[in-house]
């Protein structure tokens, strides 16, 4: 029996409405009516194949008894007793397999559109939700399956004698499978090009949403499937005969997380639609799970690496969408290592190479030729580099990765360097090769270079943190001359390029550099003045005439780090000023012939 949208109430004056617009309610059907003269009918917008009724029409009663009856032929009703799966698909991989695997265990599919024509197409029987509703798409598909005799057949309990003898007393069947995606609105707005607003609006789901979360509500008696990768799973569970809450209960848990992320989705993108605030009053990150890990940052913490899916991250570089092409699974520590590494050479616009332990750049160069700077970033801090991370921003060749497969260690001229990753934009088919022939586990990875302006988020306990990413490069700044002495083109570039280093390294941070290339660094120290030492002493003799950059002021100058650097012999420093004692570093600067550039941007990195 199908229940239909009727309302009955006081009499009302006669209408003309032939009969037959009862009857072609439904195709196939043989209605009945029969109710007293004091009693009318208002079926509201009733269509069909033949008539569409825009407004609701009165219907004088022509008979003594007051009951309206629908009477059907069709054994095969969903009212009937019949399994009822019901399939309203976006996204229609592998539908074929599924409606068959359906239909063979005996359920009878209902499905909307396209999904419907999908179905037919592939030889299958299918009974349209309009059969279902007696009532069509409408709104330009916007009302399909927001309706009693679907919702009701999805959220009825079938423990409660009330929820059954409900669906009873208005002919609807029960639903026992939905499968629904949504509306590609994610693909959509983040196409190339763009979208225009209004279309935007009419890619957001709400049927679907409506049938996932009521179908996942109430999943002890409704199987819900989002995902075709969970098709299979489902077939096998249905086989069986027994009852695995836990399967349910996955299958729903998936469906409320997958209508979460689409939701955030929807919300980020009107937000951005709406203002430029960067900071919403609340704010969802839909992550998903790229892999689980060995371990976290040590063997007995447990983890696993997610990427960001929201919109702001489509085609937007970085490590997490990062091809490896090569060697041992990612670990933990070698997310951040390499994320260091990339974030950190990606920054510089001539060929260059870096070399990072625990997130620190250890050695850094840029060059004409990628194979001295390799060279080079290597000799930094040789001991540091071996077990380290190696990263390039142009592509690897043939030659390259014939010089990273054979390089000696300064220290020795000897031992072949060792490497966990290496990283660039790009290689060659033949330096791939190579790479590949120098260990078996050496993770070679092929990243796109991280876009500006993204939002930074950090986890502290109980809360995040939200910033703008660190985007500044020594072209978006002024370096401010405060000495006597100004620094010669050279030196100044020397600066440019020291500064652009210490931002990457820990706080507290000191980089001194010449000619292109880091010759030490200094991190994490509680106090700049240890900073400055471990810096100098790795830079050694070579720190005459170089430059030094500190990410932040220096808070004291006479007989500390100022008055050391200087002594050291480096001939310009540049650090944001700020301090209540810049009066004293610019003093101690012009007494030892240094030039002091402010740059007026500090580079804390926690």
């Amino acid at each position: 029996m199908l229940g239909l949208g009727l309302a009955v109430g006081p009499a009302a004056p006669a209408a003309t409405t032939p009969n037959t617009n009862l009857l072609l309610l439904s195709s196939n059907k043989q209605i009945q009516t029969n109710f007293s003269s004091s009693s009318f009918l208002t079926p509201c917008s009733v269509r069909n194949a033949h008539l569409l009724h825009s407004s609701c029409r009165t219907i004088k009663a022509m008979a003594a008894e007051d009951t309206f009856t629908v009477t059907t032929h069709d054994s095969k009703s969903p009212a009937s007793g019949n399994r009822l799966a019901l399939i309203s698909l976006s996204d229609k991989k592998d539908l074929a397999l599924l409606g068959n695997g359906l239909q063979d265990l005996g359920y009878k599919i209902v499905s909307t559109g396209g999904t419907a024509s999908a179905l037919e197409s592939a030889g299958l029987s299918v009974t349209k939700v309009e059969q279902i509703t007696s009532f069509p798409e409408m709104l330009d598909g916007r009302v399909k399956t927001l309706h009693p005799n679907v919702h009701g057949g999805i959220l009825a309990r079938r423990d409660q004698k009330h929820h059954m003898e409900a669906l009873s007393k208005h002919g609807i069947g029960t639903f026992d499978v939905v499968v629904v995606n949504l509306y590609p609105f994610y693909e959509k707005v983040t196409s190339t090009g763009g979208i225009e607003f209004e279309d935007g609006v009419e890619n957001i789901d709400i049927g679907g949403p409506a049938m996932i979360r009521a179908a996942a509500k109430n999943h002890k008696d409704v199987l819900v499937v989002v995902d075709s990768e969970d098709y299979p799973a489902l077939l096998e569970y249905l086989k069986g005969d027994k009852v695995d809450q836990q399967f349910r209960r996955k299958l729903a848990w998936k469906a409320f997380q997958h209508v979460a992320s689409y939701d955030s989705a929807v919300s980020e993108w009107l937000w951005k639609q709406t203002t430029e605030d960067k900071f919403p009053p609340s704010l969802t990150v839909p992550i998903l799970l790229k892999s689980p890990l060995r371990y976290g940052e040590n063997p007995h913490q447990k983890a696993a690496f997610y990427v960001d899916k929201s919109l702001s991250e489509v085609n937007a570089g970085g490590i997490a969408t990062a091809i490896q092409h090569h060697g041992k699974e990612m670990s933990y520590n070698n997310y951040l290592d390499a994320d260091a590494a990339w974030n950190c050479v990606s920054e510089f616009r001539n060929p260059t190479c870096v070399v990072v332990k625990h997130t620190n750049p250890c050695g850094v160069a840029s060059r004409d030729d990628i194979l001295e700077a390799y060279r080079l970033a290597v000799k930094a801090d040789p001991v540091s580099a071996f077990g380290g991370i190696v990263a390039f921003n142009i592509e690897v060749d043939e030659a390259l990765a014939k010089e990273i497969r054979e390089f000696r260690s300064p220290t020795d001229g000897e031992t072949r360097m060792f490497y966990e990753i290496v990283v660039a934009p790009k290689y060659t088919k033949k330096g791939l090769e190579i790479l590949r022939g120098k260990s078996k586990t050496l993770r070679i990875l092929e990243a796109n270079k991280n876009e500006k302006g993204k939002l930074s988020l950090r986890q502290v306990g109980g809360g995040w943190l939200a910033q703008d990413s660190d985007d500044l490069t020594p072209q978006d700044i002024q370096f401010k001359v405060v000495t006597q002495k100004a620094p010669q083109e050279s030196e100044l570039g020397d600066a440019e390029f020291a500064w652009l280093c210490v931002k990457h390294v820990k706080s507290n941070a000191i980089v001194i550099a010449k000619n292109n290339c880091m010759l030490g660094m200094g991190s994490g120290q509680p106090n700049r003045l240890e900073s400055l030492r471990i810096a100098l002493k790795k830079a050694g003799e070579e720190v005459k005439g170089a430059a030094l950059a500190s990410d932040a002021f220096f808070p004291f100058a006479w007989k500390d780090a100022v008055e050391e650097a200087c002594e050291s012999g480096v001939s310009v420093i540049a650090e944001p000023g700020g301090s209540i004692r810049d009066g004293d570093a610019i003093d101690c600067c012009n007494k030892y012939g240094v030039s002091l550039l402010f740059t007026n941007v500090r580079h804390f990195r926690h």
